[in-house]
Protein backbone atom coordinates (compact mmCIF):
# COMPACT_ATOMS: atom_id res chain seq x y z
CA UNK A 1 0.00 0.00 0.00
CA UNK A 2 1.05 3.41 -0.54
CA UNK A 3 0.11 6.62 0.18
CA UNK A 4 1.44 10.37 0.78
CA UNK A 5 1.49 12.77 3.53
CA UNK A 6 2.28 16.40 4.12
CA UNK A 7 3.56 18.53 7.17
CA UNK A 8 5.98 17.48 9.39
CA UNK A 9 6.05 14.00 8.23
CA UNK A 10 9.90 12.26 7.34
CA UNK A 11 12.55 14.52 6.40
CA UNK A 12 11.98 16.96 3.86
CA UNK A 13 8.38 18.52 3.20
CA UNK A 14 6.30 15.68 2.74
CA UNK A 15 6.32 12.68 0.67
CA UNK A 16 5.72 8.90 -0.15
CA UNK A 17 5.14 6.17 2.54
CA UNK A 18 4.56 2.39 1.80
CA UNK A 19 2.57 0.01 4.30
CA UNK A 20 2.84 -3.93 3.84
CA UNK A 21 1.73 -6.71 5.31
CA UNK A 22 3.68 -8.35 7.78
CA UNK A 23 4.64 -11.88 9.01
CA UNK A 24 2.06 -11.61 12.16
CA UNK A 25 -0.57 -10.17 10.38
CA UNK A 26 0.07 -6.59 11.05
CA UNK A 27 1.41 -3.87 8.48
CA UNK A 28 4.56 -2.52 8.52
CA UNK A 29 5.58 0.84 7.92
CA UNK A 30 8.55 2.46 5.64
CA UNK A 31 9.28 6.04 4.56
CA UNK A 32 10.37 5.46 1.26
CA UNK A 33 10.40 9.69 -0.05
CA UNK A 34 11.21 12.95 0.59
CA UNK A 35 10.21 15.56 -1.15
CA UNK A 36 11.95 18.95 -1.10
CA UNK A 37 9.93 22.08 -2.12
CA UNK A 38 11.23 25.13 -3.51
CA UNK A 39 10.91 23.99 -7.14
CA UNK A 40 10.59 20.38 -6.01
CA UNK A 41 6.97 19.33 -4.97
CA UNK A 42 6.35 19.90 -1.41
CA UNK A 43 3.49 18.53 0.80
CA UNK A 44 1.53 15.97 -0.85
CA UNK A 45 -2.56 16.13 -0.90
CA UNK A 46 -4.98 13.97 -2.37
CA UNK A 47 -4.77 10.24 -3.49
CA UNK A 48 -2.18 9.00 -5.76
CA UNK A 49 -2.28 7.39 -9.20
CA UNK A 50 -0.42 4.63 -10.49
CA UNK A 51 -0.21 3.56 -14.24
CA UNK A 52 0.55 0.45 -15.72
CA UNK A 53 4.38 0.49 -15.40
CA UNK A 54 4.31 1.30 -12.23
CA UNK A 55 4.56 4.96 -11.72
CA UNK A 56 2.55 7.35 -9.76
CA UNK A 57 1.11 10.18 -10.17
CA UNK A 58 0.02 13.09 -7.43
CA UNK A 59 -0.22 16.56 -6.64
CA UNK A 60 1.20 18.72 -4.14
CA UNK A 61 -0.76 21.84 -2.21
CA UNK A 62 2.56 23.70 -2.45
CA UNK A 63 6.11 23.75 -4.25
CA UNK A 64 7.30 24.12 -7.82
CA UNK A 65 8.48 27.77 -7.09
CA UNK A 66 6.10 30.49 -8.65
CA UNK A 67 4.81 33.68 -7.19
CA UNK A 68 3.24 31.80 -3.92
CA UNK A 69 4.53 32.63 -0.65
CA UNK A 70 4.41 29.89 1.71
CA UNK A 71 6.27 27.29 3.37
CA UNK A 72 6.85 25.02 0.75
CA UNK A 73 7.47 27.72 -1.98
CA UNK A 74 5.41 27.80 -4.67
CA UNK A 75 1.75 27.48 -5.77
CA UNK A 76 1.54 23.71 -5.90
CA UNK A 77 2.83 20.72 -8.13
CA UNK A 78 1.54 17.91 -10.14
CA UNK A 79 4.54 15.35 -10.26
CA UNK A 80 5.52 11.79 -11.26
CA UNK A 81 7.19 9.39 -8.78
CA UNK A 82 9.46 6.52 -10.53
CA UNK A 83 11.38 3.29 -8.59
CA UNK A 84 14.26 2.16 -10.48
CA UNK A 85 16.18 -0.50 -8.42
CA UNK A 86 14.07 0.14 -5.00
CA UNK A 87 15.23 4.13 -5.26
CA UNK A 88 12.44 6.59 -5.64
CA UNK A 89 12.96 9.86 -7.68
CA UNK A 90 10.70 12.64 -8.56
CA UNK A 91 9.78 14.76 -11.31
CA UNK A 92 7.89 17.98 -10.94
CA UNK A 93 5.57 17.82 -15.00
CA UNK A 94 3.95 20.99 -13.96
CA UNK A 95 4.45 24.03 -11.48
CA UNK A 96 1.53 26.21 -10.89
CA UNK A 97 1.80 29.71 -11.38
CA UNK A 98 -1.67 31.00 -10.14
CA UNK A 99 -2.64 31.46 -13.42
CA UNK A 100 -4.86 29.52 -14.77
CA UNK A 101 -4.72 28.26 -10.79
CA UNK A 102 -3.00 27.34 -7.73
CA UNK A 103 -2.80 24.76 -5.06
CA UNK A 104 -4.04 21.86 -6.04
CA UNK A 105 -6.27 19.94 -2.88
CA UNK A 106 -6.89 16.40 -4.75
CA UNK A 107 -5.13 13.90 -6.58
CA UNK A 108 -5.15 13.19 -10.26
CA UNK A 109 -6.50 11.02 -12.47
CA UNK A 110 -5.44 9.27 -15.55
CA UNK A 111 -6.78 8.79 -19.19
CA UNK A 112 -6.17 6.14 -21.84
CA UNK A 113 -3.91 8.19 -23.51
CA UNK A 114 -1.81 9.27 -20.30
CA UNK A 115 -3.12 12.40 -19.92
CA UNK A 116 -3.86 13.82 -16.35
CA UNK A 117 -6.92 15.65 -14.62
CA UNK A 118 -6.95 17.46 -11.37
CA UNK A 119 -8.38 20.03 -10.64
CA UNK A 120 -7.47 23.26 -7.87
CA UNK A 121 -8.43 25.54 -5.32
CA UNK A 122 -7.06 29.20 -6.24
CA UNK A 123 -5.77 31.68 -3.76
CA UNK A 124 -9.21 33.20 -3.18
CA UNK A 125 -6.84 37.14 -4.78
CA UNK A 126 -6.70 36.76 -8.29
CA UNK A 127 -7.74 33.20 -9.42
CA UNK A 128 -10.83 30.86 -7.28
CA UNK A 129 -9.91 27.43 -8.85
CA UNK A 130 -9.44 25.75 -11.86
CA UNK A 131 -9.62 22.25 -13.81
CA UNK A 132 -6.81 21.24 -15.22
CA UNK A 133 -5.19 18.75 -18.07
CA UNK A 134 -1.78 17.67 -18.42
CA UNK A 135 -0.28 15.77 -20.72
CA UNK A 136 3.31 14.51 -19.53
Amino acid sequence: MYGTTGWGAGPGDGGLFTETPGPNGSWEYNWSYSFQGGKDAADPWGTLTLDAAGNMYGATLEGGGGPCQNYGGGCGTVFKLTQRKGVWSDRVLHAFKNHPGAYPHAGVILDASGNLYGTTYGDDKKTFGSVFEITP
